[in-house]
């Protein structure tokens, strides 16, 4: 599978992103900026440790303000992904209600429900950098596991490599990455990937986005 370099600009400056494409494609500078931020904040921990106090929730002003500093506490996947395509530029309302983003992992699926950019594992979507992966998605009662933020095809389409926020392989709550990553980054449960939601411009953004 080919690798190429892919210009990501962040804020003002620009970096270079090594990035797993399929089947060559370029990737769009939109998915470029969501896969280099995702991937800038690998090695991130909570503060305190031990804790879910953490400045991706606290961006969101979500959680509870027990921390002892800037940070909210709350479970934060669902924030951290959010948090990665608001700064990448990609269309993000966050709010804790139906239709909106938050803190609850199943949001990402709705959203992606109502804004056409749902892919369910079985579909023959093969995942693209800057995808949100949702793990055991539960349609019916409208709840996940956990979520993570897409950064390459690995060749298994229901085993993305990602992004994890509130990843705990490495660490109690930390960002971590994951490799052919098939279930959810989290203790004592089997949630296998349930499928992608991607990422979509501003209404207002222009079509090179």
């Amino acid at each position: 599978m080919a690798f190429f370099l892919v210009a990501a600009v962040l804020g003002a400056g620009s970096a270079l992103v090594a990035a797993r494409l399929d089947r060559g494609a370029a990737l769009s500078p939109l998915r470029a900026r969501i896969v280099a931020i995702a991937q800038g904040q690998v090695g991130y921990r909570t503060d305190p440790a031990a804790s879910y106090c953490n400045k991706f929730s606290a961006y969101w002003n979500a959680g509870v303000d027990d921390c002892g500093n800037d940070n909210l506490d709350e479970e934060w996947c669902a924030d951290f992904a959010a948090w990665v395509w608001k700064q990448a530029g990609a269309e993000v309302t966050y709010q804790l209600a139906p239709g909106y983003l938050n803190g609850a992992s199943a949001s990402f699926y709705v959203w992606g429900m109502d804004h056409g950019t749902w892919h369910p594992v079985g579909s023959h979507y093969t995942p693209q950098p800057g995808d949100v992966a949702v793990y055991g998605l539960d349609t019916s009662a409208v709840t996940a596991v956990h979520v993570a933020v897409v950064t390459g095809d690995s060749g298994n389409d229901a085993a993305p490599d990602v992004v994890n926020g509130d990843g705990d392989r490495t660490g109690y709550s930390v960002v971590e990455i994951g490799t052919q990553q098939a279930d959810a980054d989290v203790k004592g449960k089997s949630a296998p990937l349930s499928g992608y939601v991607s990422p979509s411009p501003p209404p207002a953004a222009s079509a090179s986005s």
